[in-house]
């Protein structure tokens, strides 16, 4: 069989994935709290993000240029004013992966205020547009007991999830023209365990919030179930009200 004589003059150079430079990109701690922040999926200005991580604006502007370039955000203007977000839901799934994979460090909590902000973020909060946290590992565990995800070959939407989606009004979120993963998991930093992500677990999370099942507090990624969602998960999906409650979530795990 003939085989093209390799060229050195024309392959001089190849791609390859720089991890590296992604990893250098997160080892600065400003930069890290600023990508999780813009977990929450909205769009942020440089000042807020610089009131956010208690620095000056000029260094926050370093550290967005850094971080567009890098490729984990994007911005955009709006008349004078610069806004930036997450490039989209893969760079969100890999930091919350990341996350999961870091380990813990201490940090002090001050007040009770404090506790219960913490408290209520592990139990549920956005990952960009999909719900992470205690509840939504709950939720990906329980429609995996009931067969509605299958787990053979990753993690898949079997045809009684697909018939489950269609009753509550969800239209199958199959895979689009903007290539997002059907079904996805992420790697939650809260206990350590799977939560739902790709288009379906953005699909729930958007119907659930528009049949006022969770309400998203202003300005943090932290989700409150409501009275009818606790109703609606226990009677729709079976979830336990150690899933739906706070006070009762499971603590994360020590390092």
């Amino acid at each position: 069989m003939y085989m093209k004589r390799w060229d050195a003059d024309q392959e001089s150079a190849a791609d390859a994935p720089d991890l590296a430079a992604l990893a250098a990109l997160l080892a600065d701690r400003t930069r890290a709290a600023i990508c999780m922040a813009l977990l929450d999926g909205g769009a942020w200005t440089a000042g807020e993000l610089a009131e956010y991580a208690a620095v000056a604006p000029s260094t926050t502007t370093e550290h967005l240029n850094l971080l567009v370039s890098g490729g984990l955000l994007a911005e955009e203007r709006r008349g004078r004013r610069r806004y930036v977000r997450l490039a989209g839901p893969e760079a969100a799934e890999t930091l919350e992966n990341l996350a999961g994979l870091a380990p813990y460090r201490r940090v002090p909590v001050r007040s009770l205020a404090e506790a219960n902000h913490r408290r209520a973020l592990h139990h549920a909060r956005t990952c960009y547009d999909h719900i992470a946290g205690a509840l939504g590992v709950a939720i990906a565990e329980t429609m995996t007991e009931r067969g509605l995800l299958g787990r053979d070959d990753g993690p898949v939407l079997t045809a009684a999830g697909a018939a489950w989606l269609a009753g509550l009004g969800i239209a199958d979120a199959a895979p689009s023209a903007a290539h997002r993963a059907h079904v996805r998991t992420c790697l939650d930093w809260t206990v350590r365990r799977r939560h739902l992500s790709g288009a379906v677990g953005a699909a729930l999370y958007r119907h659930a919030l528009e049949h006022g099942w969770v309400v998203k507090a202003v300005a943090t990624r932290i989700l409150t179930v409501t009275a009818a969602g606790r109703t609606a998960f226990r009677d729709r999906l079976g979830l336990p009200d150690e899933a739906l409650f706070p006070s009762l979530a499971l603590a994360p795990p020590r390092a």
